[in-house]
């Protein structure tokens, strides 16, 4: 077997620079999640900021080296505060053509583009509809190529290993990884473990895959191909213990969080669906603190389960994405009738019905608001960044248990696959929301309301003397049997919609950032949070009074935005939808708000933001 041998030291220009925007693309098969992933781990724990845009292919199995087949994987680290992935990429590594067609235009003039040339045969340019080959039709001579026979020199590499010339090609992402590592002199030992725990049952591809990484860092050190590498400090960070974790790991460990401390089991009743599964497979790994998870065989049984687990005494909670959210409507009217307490997770993606699975959007608040029959209002709630979904399952899960109500967290595909620094937060430092159940039998009453809260009391079943009625069928005020009397039904209609306004008193005055009136107030919500800032930072030190009112709350809406809107000459609102916010503000504030709005699948970049910025301000 083969030995690693430490790389050659050779003498090279290091450039210190603030910040650099990296991107992988290939072959779905060529593991670019999985390289900038462990890129992505590396330069965390080295102590960078960092944002990171995974960008999956919709189709499951696209035909190799086809377009749609494309993976790729971006990220932005720095030495200061970062906002976004960026917008554009200083160094592309691309795997094959289709990779290299689909990612060309997001590259800087002069970036660095690293190219698999053993993937750029006529057969591979035809399956990438490329009439020319790029490595030589000079349609490329804006960037500084780096043409580098990915598979030839991981075959090189491995030869002495006895494997056959597949496997040693599923390595050569490692080959690619170790060259990164070198452009931006980061170490190899995180990912050393992680190939060792990976793979420990088949030490021949633990051997294989370090040496593959371990080559592409040799390669640039023994050929000089590069003449400079670059060194980015570590940021100046909050002191703290941090991990590195995206929007569904946050989701998931707050609900854990929220389990604790409400002193109720976890539940998860979920069915599959992209972009949202990754929070029950991440909830499964925690039985060990009382978190039960359950694969439905559909959507209908996936909050179906979870209504009765909330019936029973659980911190009942259930995911999905927009089409799911569909067949969840008729199950959301029936907790809201029951008045249960219930989370809601619709990590939204692009539509309408199947859409594009694996791409993001923010076109799922007018049927959070208002996709459902009657009057079935529920509250809503919008994290921001990856690291902010842990807040929100905590939140969300709070509310809900104190007003006994379903509460809906829209997530969205950029914030669930993105991933950035969290500090770990002193236990202590989250609130407890104990949960006290109904046990007293003398003249209980279902329905009798909480005079703050309008609450109904939770009983559990099999509690003595407290048998009552759930169901959809409207319930008399107070006593809970089923009344149809018109008069009851509209008591009942307004109650429901009072105690979700009721909300409005745990929810914080809006304070925006940036200058407290002046030209431009940006009100905007969810994952659009990060370009916003970045673009308002850079425009702030231009001169202009420019306000950022990032909305947490969206059912109900904060007690004073009405008043805060009126301290602008100008109101935009950014949406990854057709105006769907902007609707609301409009509808309800009679604000002349403007909209900007993008619908491609992709998150806003800063520059779009800060084009629309100088056009109204200038």
């Amino acid at each position: 077997m083969a030995t690693i041998t430490d790389p050659v030291v050779r003498a090279h220009k290091r450039e210190v620079i603030d910040k650099a925007v990296l991107r992988f693309c290939g072959d779905s098969g060529d593991g670019m999640q999985i390289t900038g992933s462990q890129f992505t781990n590396t330069v965390a724990l080295y102590g960078n900021d960092l944002a990171t845009f995974p960008d999956y292919p919709a189709e499951i199995r696209a035909p190799a080296g086809t377009l749609p087949g494309v993976s790729g994987f971006q990220i932005q680290f720095s030495s200061s505060d970062v906002f976004t992935p960026g917008d554009s990429v200083d160094v592309l590594v691309a795997m094959n053509p289709a990779a290299l067609k689909t990612n060309i235009k997001d590259l800087k003039m002069n970036g660095i583009l690293i190219v698999n040339s053993d993937a750029f045969t006529d057969a591979d340019l035809r399956k990438a509809d490329v009439v020319s080959n790029p490595l030589e039709d000079h349609s490329l001579d804006g960037y500084r190529v780096f043409s580098v026979g990915l598979e030839r020199l991981t075959r090189s590499a491995l030869q002495d290993l006895g494997l056959d010339a597949k496997t040693m090609d599923r390595c050569k992402n490692f080959f690619a990884l170790g060259m990164s590592y070198w452009l931006y002199n980061r170490t190899m030992d995180l990912t050393y473990k992680w190939i060792e725990d990976k793979f420990k049952a088949k030490p021949l591809l633990v051997e294989a895959n370090k040496l593959a990484m371990r080559a592409g860092y040799n390669y640039c050190e023994a050929t000089e191909a590069f003449q400079v590498s670059y060194e980015i400090p570590p940021a100046k960070l909050t002191p703290g213990t941090y991990r590195n974790l995206s929007g569904n790991q946050a989701l998931a460990i707050g609900f854990v969080a929220a389990s604790q401390k409400s002193g109720l089991p976890l539940f998860l009743g979920s069915y599959p669906i992209t972009p949202a599964s990754d929070i029950l497979h991440e909830l499964s790994m925690y039985k060990n603190f009382g978190v039960i998870t359950f694969q439905a065989e559909d959507e209908i049984a996936a909050i179906t389960s979870s209504i009765g687990a909330a019936y029973a005494g659980a911190l009942a909670i259930t995911t999905t994405s927009g089409p799911g959210m569909a067949l969840k409507t008729e199950a959301l009217g029936l907790a809201v009738a029951v008045e249960i307490p219930l989370v809601i997770c619709d990590i939204q993606r692009g539509g309408p019905s199947t859409g594009l699975p694996t791409k993001t959007e923010q076109a799922d608040l007018l049927q959070a608001l208002f996709g459902r029959n009657s009057e079935a209002p529920i509250p809503i709630i919008a994290p921001a960044t990856p690291s902010d979904c842990f807040w929100a399952a905590v939140e969300a899960s709070r509310i809900a248990v104190k007003y006994m109500v379903p509460v809906i967290i829209l997530s969205d595909g950029y914030l669930a696959n993105g991933a950035e620094p969290w500090r770990i937060p002193d236990l202590d430092s989250i609130p407890d929301f104990k949960v006290q159940f109904a046990t007293d039998p003398v003249d209980f009453k279902p329905y009798r309301r909480n005079p703050d809260t309008l609450a109904r009391p939770w009983a559990v079943p099999g509690t003595p003397g407290l048998e009552h009625r759930i169901g959809g069928l409207e319930k008399q005020d107070v006593t809970g049997n089923i009344n149809y009397e018109p008069l009851n039904h509209e008591n009942m209609v307004r109650i429901r919609a009072a105690k979700v306004e009721a909300i409005v008193q745990d929810i914080p005055d809006v304070v925006p950032a940036g200058d407290a009136e002046g030209d431009l107030l940006i009100v905007a919500w969810g994952s659009t949070h990060g370009a916003i800032t970045a673009a308002v930072k850079a425009q702030r030190e231009l001169g202009h009074r420019i306000g950022h009112a990032h909305l947490r709350h969206l059912n109900p809406l904060p007690a004073n935005l009405g008043e805060v809107l009126k301290r602008y000459k100008t109101v935009l609102v950014p949406e990854l939808n057709m105006g769907q916010l902007l609707w609301v503000l409009r509808a309800k504030y009679l604000v002349n708000a403007i909209g900007l709005n993008k619908i491609q699948g992709r998150p806003f970049k800063q520059s779009e933001l800060e084009q629309k910025i100088a056009e109204l301000v200038g």
